[in-house]
């Protein structure tokens, strides 16, 4: 099943009025609900009101939170199987009939006061979730296309936060009505299941993308290959180290709220919901812009912002909280408000968990639209395998912390300058990350940007991509306004520019001279130029063979009938507009000397045009259709 079209003028929220994906949403949105409400009810009652000798309140939420995970570990990988295997609405109807059953059992242990049940429960939820989770994120890229992925995403895990605010913040309120609290929860999860049941009869048919896969109910070696399978594709599995890595991060902060209300802030169970819901609101905003900055592609330049962002107010969370001590007596959500500090332990909340959306959308919906159909929900199951791990790892870092005598602030600081250091050498593993974070920085801070005609750059396939060459930064702009990676073709003397030469060698640019010059490299560019194609990838070439001197087009060279000769593909034309005159044009004979020479922000453009079949390309036609986007 191809992802639907594109309707006219759509954004993410329109989808919330189409069957393809409405139903989908209010399903995953009512179940993040549900097993929030119960996991923070079960917390709550576990560090507020019950006094468990073996389950002390500082390690309440740690305990909670790796039982839930537990499954994700051990059954991931048969959840992917099965997902790819049958259809995936099938899927979702059987987890969600499932969650009725778990909900009816922790009704009664809600009812009768039994920590034991609940932490059964925990663990059958976490099996819940196992299910539903490659169905989640394989469902999108079957009904989405390639513009709506990442408002897709956006919408998906904005519901999934606020349905986390709701959840813990009705779990906690309810669990706090004196006497029959418990009851009411009882009844809330119960209802809930039931309702989300309902919600999944809607959900359209998605067919199964593998139905001949013989499923390997070993997890053991099912995990070991959806693994290997994930590492197979380099970008595809280190995005996936980088999403479990936002997960280890979040569970940190998100399994200590409780004990940070109560312990560092000196608040109640509403305070902690306080908490939550600032956090909740942020990751939602943060998932929500992601659309918006991306301009409705995915774009991963968002990543490294995020990154940045984590730890910077991660930091500041911990030096907020220096040097002022509890209350004595437990603070209600208007005491807590009246104290000047707070405002910005909850300011920093709220911007680090923003942050977090701007880092996982992309890298979810970068995964989406990588990985192969028919291996989807098996690679979603292995980034869920690496999740757990991750998590259960941070549970146990905590924990260690904790007994090593870290106060939660230090532990908060910990993580978040760890979060610096495996941004760091994730994004020097992938250069993608890094080369999109400054394509963005130089389209959106120093110019404004405009893209017209972009949806003739192939979201598939070979292709090679021509281009006017105004200025030392070109390559960087059309990284910006294309939703795959380039590969280009520029002149070798590129690379001894500082800064430049360095990020054109990430991008693996190729180096090319002429054949009279170095007829070594030139014959070494268009061996990889072959490659590219073959490989199925982008590659872009600048035919006037150097940066313009007098602001006009050149004619140009016969470099890409050469390419065409050993892979005969489509052609797309792009011209960039505005750019003569800038820091970085040779305007005056000399680019880089005169900084701010057209101030800040101005307006530069790129116009794509209809790609030119291989058999009518010549270079005077290729020509010809640049000059007419200049000119429009």
């Amino acid at each position: 099943m191809s992802p639907s079209p594109e309707p006219a003028h759509a954004n993410q929220f329109a989808l919330l009025g189409q069957r393809r994906f409405a139903p989908f949403f209010w399903t995953q949105f009512l179940g993040a609900g549900n097993d929030n409400l119960f996991k923070f009810a079960f917390t709550v009652l576990v560090t507020y009101q019950l006094q468990v000798e073996w389950l002390p309140p500082e390690l309440a939420g740690l305990v909670i939170g790796a039982l839930f995970i537990l499954p994700f570990l051990l059954f991931s990988a048969t959840a992917g199987q099965l997902a790819d295997k049958h259809d995936k609405t099938r899927v979702i109807r059987f987890v969600k009939t499932l969650e009725i059953a778990i909900m009816a059992l922790a009704g009664w242990g809600f009812w009768v006061a039994s920590v034991p049940v609940l932490l059964g429960c925990v663990l059958l939820m976490g099996l819940h979730s196992t299910l539903f989770g490659p169905v989640k994120f394989a469902y999108l890229p079957q009904h989405l296309n390639e513009r709506e992925l990442t408002g897709g995403n956006g919408m998906v895990e904005m519901g999934t936060f606020v349905a986390i605010l709701l959840g813990n913040v009705v779990g906690g309120l309810l669990i706090a009505v004196p006497e029959v609290g418990r009851h009411w929860v009882a009844f809330a999860c119960f209802g809930l299941a039931l309702l989300g049941r309902v919600t999944a009869q809607f959900v359209p048919v998605s067919p199964a993308t593998d139905p001949g896969l013989a499923i390997n109910w070993n997890p053991v070696s099912e995990t070991w290959r959806n693994l290997k399978l994930a590492h197979g594709q380099r970008v595809v599995f280190r995005s996936l180290l980088g999403i479990s890595w936002m997960w280890f991060f979040g569970a940190v902060f998100l399994s200590n709220f409780p004990a940070f209300a109560k312990q560092v802030m000196g608040g109640n169970e509403q305070v902690a919901s306080l908490l939550l819901v600032v956090f909740s609101v942020g990751i939602g905003i943060g998932s929500l812009l992601c659309e918006v900055l991306s301009r409705r592609h995915v774009e991963i330049g968002l990543v490294p912002f995020g990154a940045i962002g984590m730890s910077v107010f991660g930091i500041d969370l911990y030096l907020a909280t220096r040097g002022h001590a509890p209350p004595g007596a437990v603070a209600t959500v208007a005491e807590f408000l009246r104290e000047p500090w707070h405002w910005r332990v909850m300011a920093d909340l709220g911007l680090l968990a923003l942050c977090a959306g701007l880092y996982s959308v992309p890298m979810y919906a970068l995964i989406q639209l990588r990985s192969q159909p028919t291996h989807r929900a098996r690679i979603i199951a292995a980034n869920n395998i690496l999740n757990a791990l991750f998590m259960i790892a941070s549970s146990l870092m905590a924990a260690a912390l904790l007994k090593a005598g870290f106060t939660i602030p230090q532990i908060f600081l910990v993580t978040a300058l760890l979060n610096a250091v495996v941004a760091a050498y994730i994004f020097l593993l992938v250069p993608e990350y890094l080369l999109r974070f400054v394509a963005l920085i130089v389209a959106r801070l120093m110019y404004r940007f405009k893209v017209r005609g972009d949806e003739h750059i192939p979201a598939q396939g070979a292709a090679v991509l021509v281009c006017n060459h105004v200025s030392f930064i070109d390559a960087m702009l059309l990284m910006a306004a294309s939703p795959r990676p380039i590969r280009f073709i520029m002149d070798h003397r590129i690379f001894a520019t500082p800064v430049l030469g360095t990020l054109f060698r990430l991008a693996k640019a190729i180096p090319v001279a002429s054949q009279k010059e170095d007829p070594a490299t030139y014959e070494r560019a268009f061996a990889e130029a072959k490659r590219v194609l073959d490989d199925g990838e982008l590659l872009c070439i600048f035919p006037e063979g150097g940066i313009t001197r007098d602001g006009e087009l050149q004619p140009f060279k016969a470099g890409v009938m050469k390419i065409l000769e050993s892979n005969p593909v489509p052609v797309v034309p792009l011209a960039l507009h505005n750019l003569w005159g800038s820091f970085f044009s040779r305007l005056g004979g000399h680019a880089m000397t005169r900084p701010f020479r057209r101030g800040l922000w101005s307006r530069v453009g790129l116009s794509a045009g209809s790609a030119v079949p291989p058999a009518q390309v010549t270079p005077d036609v290729l020509r010809e259709r640049v000059l007419a986007l200049l000119a429009a």
